[in-house]
């Protein structure tokens, strides 16, 4: 049986392929992200990460292939249909309306079905730190309180799955610990799942359940961290051959 027959998972991608022009930025990716895990996605730049998340978030529209979301077919849904399904997203440029409170922030993207929206609100702030800031401006945060911010913002959608484009970038060490022991909290205790991108190899190797590597829009490796880590494809990608 061929490799697309045996995928298997909460989110499934069955030989997804987006060129643009003469770039062939996604080719025939075959991936399956597992429920209550972390997965972690990495790749020179240029690989096609950002891509592949823009696939399945409906962001672009893939030219073949399939994405299966808890066995439902969502390859050419709008965006805003996949996030009500339940997948949510954060992004390399953080994404929060900065003239507002923290906790208008949350409220405005509330989704709840089976919650009430200012107590869950409230319970998220005190999750992640930021229940003394909630009357304060969004924009006043720090990076890494503001990447929080965007993290609670996905879990007022009601998100199952996350993808998160580049969460470590300009987060200091302790904000960067505190962000990892969040995502395993809600790993472990909330059932959600995470998909992220990373450029930060001690995030990926130290805390994802899998990896996967691109370069030029394909898959060259995937496995465990120390799997990946050792696979001569991922370091002549990363080092040269």
């Amino acid at each position: 049986m061929g490799e697309t027959s045996r995928l298997n998972g909460l989110l499934t991608v069955n030989n997804l392929s987006k060129r643009f022009g003469r770039l062939q930025a996604v080719k025939k990716m075959n991936l399956s992200i597992e429920a209550k895990k972390i997965t972690g996605l990495i790749g020179p730049n240029g690989a096609g990460k950002t891509t592949l998340f823009n696939l399945i978030t409906g962001v672009l529209s893939p030219d073949s292939g399939r994405i299966v979301f808890k066995g439902k077919d969502i390859t050419h849904h709008k965006p805003y249909q996949i996030a009500r399904m339940g997948i949510g997203r954060s992004w390399q440029l953080i994404r929060i309306f900065s003239k507002m409170t923290v906790l208008e922030n949350l409220m405005i993207a509330a989704n709840l079905k089976q919650k009430n929206a200012l107590e869950y609100a409230m319970e998220l702030l005190d999750l992640f730190g930021l229940t003394a800031e909630k009357g304060n401006y969004a924009g006043e945060l720090s990076v890494g309180q503001q990447k929080m911010l965007s993290i609670a913002r996905i879990l007022m959608l009601d998100a199952e799955l996350m993808l998160l484009d580049e969460l470590a970038a300009g987060v200091n060490p302790s904000e960067q610990d505190k962000m990892m022991k969040m995502i395993h909290k809600l790993c472990d205790q909330e059932g959600k799942t995470f998909f992220i991108i990373e450029h930060d190899m001690d995030v990926i190797m130290g805390h994802c359940d899998k990896v996967i590597c691109m370069n030029f829009g394909e898959k060259i490796a995937e496995g465990s961290s120390q799997e990946v880590q050792n696979n001569e494809k991922v370091i002549e990608a990363y080092f040269g051959g």
